[in-house]
């Protein structure tokens, strides 16, 4: 019959292996420790770890300032406006930004260079002939239809939490 053969595993210390790790790292890593070096003096020179260290002692202080400070209905809107910009901005096709963005600068640049009289009647008429001013005409009025569709969408609703004026 077979014998068990015995096994003997010498005991394992995680502290000597830890230790061996920690004195070979240097070695291994040193590149990155030099410019982990660099990035603590940048931080030091400039005082950010000073700021650091205050707001590491100041404790508790440090977050009620700032839970105080952010829990207002001014900066609560504030948030709340600035996700929902971040989806409708997000809801816009790139091109169609870009060429608002390209435009823009443009007809500030005309409206800047323009020197003569303000336009009368018929010049404010003549501008209906271009093809280009009508299209976004048309873009304008979508805007002010959908804006005003939304505007008596709101006014139907019954006020809950609206002071009487």
């Amino acid at each position: 019959m077979a014998q068990p053969i015995a096994l003997e595993l010498s005991p394992r210390d995680p502290r000597a292996e830890l230790q061996t790790r920690l004195q070979s790292a240097p070695l291994e890593h040193a590149e990155a420790l030099l410019a982990a070096y660099q990035v603590l003096q940048g931080l030091h020179d400039t005082r950010v770890l000073e700021v650091l260290q205050g707001a590491l002692g100041s404790g508790n202080k440090l977050t009620d300032m700032a839970t105080e400070a952010l829990n207002t209905p001014t900066t609560i809107r504030g948030l709340g406006n600035l996700v929902f910009l971040a989806r409708l901005f997000g809801s816009i096709e790139p091109e169609l930004l870009e060429g608002f963005a390209r435009s823009l600068p443009e007809a500030i640049a005309v409206t800047k260079a323009y020197r003569g009289p303000s336009p009368g009647f018929w010049g404010i008429l003549m501008k209906f002939r271009n093809q280009n001013f009508r299209r976004g005409l048309v873009l304008v009025n979508s805007l002010l239809e959908s804006f005003g569709r939304n505007l008596s969408r709101e006014s139907q609703e019954p006020a809950t939490n609206q002071k009487p004026a």
